[in-house]
């Protein structure tokens, strides 16, 4: 016996959003997603994000024009106008009968949502643990933000039990792939290191922000394999995404890292950055307090 669950539901309100029993997405995690975030209601690095999500979308076979993407953030980025959002931004194949490949056409499902976000989660410092499960550098999943997450959920839950706030992620041949939800980059000698994407890292915003602002700061942005040991052996180390920034790392297993008077540039290049695309600033004593007491 089988049964729907909106048969046994009060229907929706007129006009309010609806995701189909059948939508791809939902039964098959058939679609890909993206987070950025909106402060005072604009949506910072909104070009990047559509235009990545747009690529994602396309490598799939899912057809989907950034500039739709990029309008409907700016639409939901106004909504929230005064106040700061993480929005987050799913494409689905849309809805098709039972089957793996659909049989006719599809309309892609194209749904942002926003959430609060507090700026106190810039720079929260991370401690890490070693995820159980590899990540497969080799499948075309691993470049894209797929709706097919369950890897990542299980590293995160094992972080959990561990007691850590994030795991680090090797790939199949056991070097740094990325952190659950992160890029990871290393100081080593004056480089500012990160796996390329061939490694089975995402072709994260953030990640590619710092890249061109290292230069500025007097490092040398690098990309490339790193090992475990060379990670924790760096004179620091990091984690970038868009809703946390830049996290420094203090411990990976049972190993303690150092802080980096770095972290200071990177952060206010960053901020700097958003600033320049948002016409809106952020302070430091808006930041996590944790990472305020380790700047100079």
């Amino acid at each position: 016996m089988s049964f729907f669950l909106h048969d046994i539901k009060p229907e929706p309100p007129a006009g309010a959003p609806v995701i189909g029993l059948q939508d791809r997405g939902f039964l098959l995690g058939d679609g890909v997603f993206d987070t950025a975030v909106a402060i005072g209601g604009r949506v910072f690095a909104a070009e990047r994000h559509a235009q990545r999500l747009a690529e994602a979308a396309a490598m799939i076979g899912i057809a989907c024009d950034a500039e739709a993407i990029r309008s409907k953030l700016g639409e939901i980025g106004e909504a929230c106008s005064g106040h700061d959002a993480i929005l987050r931004t799913t494409l689905t194949r849309g809805t098709a009968a039972r089957g793996l490949w659909p049989a006719q056409p599809t309309t892609p499902t194209l749904a942002v949502t926003a959430q609060p976000w507090s700026r106190t989660l810039i720079g929260e410092p991370a401690r890490l643990c070693l995820a159980r499960i590899p990540r497969n550098q080799r499948s075309p999943l691993a470049a894209i933000k797929s709706l097919a997450y369950l890897d990542n959920i299980l590293a995160a839950r094992q972080a959990s039990e561990e007691g850590c706030d994030d795991a680090l992620i090797l790939n199949l041949d056991g070097r740094v792939a990325c952190s659950t939800i992160a890029n990871v980059f290393a100081l080593r000698d004056g480089a500012l290191v990160t796996p390329p994407t061939a490694e089975g890292c995402l072709p994260g915003i953030l990640r590619r922000i710092v890249l061109e602002e290292a230069a500025g700061l007097g490092l040398t942005p690098v990309e490339a394999p790193l090992s475990v040991d060379e990670l924790t052996t760096s004179q620091a180390c990091f984690l970038t995404n868009s809703v946390r920034l830049i996290r420094p790392v203090v411990s990976i297993g049972d190993k303690s890292l150092n802080l980096s008077p770095h972290f200071a540039g990177l952060l206010d290049a960053v901020i700097a950055r958003i600033a320049g695309d948002t016409g809106l600033s952020i302070a430091r004593r808006e930041i996590s307090p944790a990472f305020v007491r380790t700047l100079p």
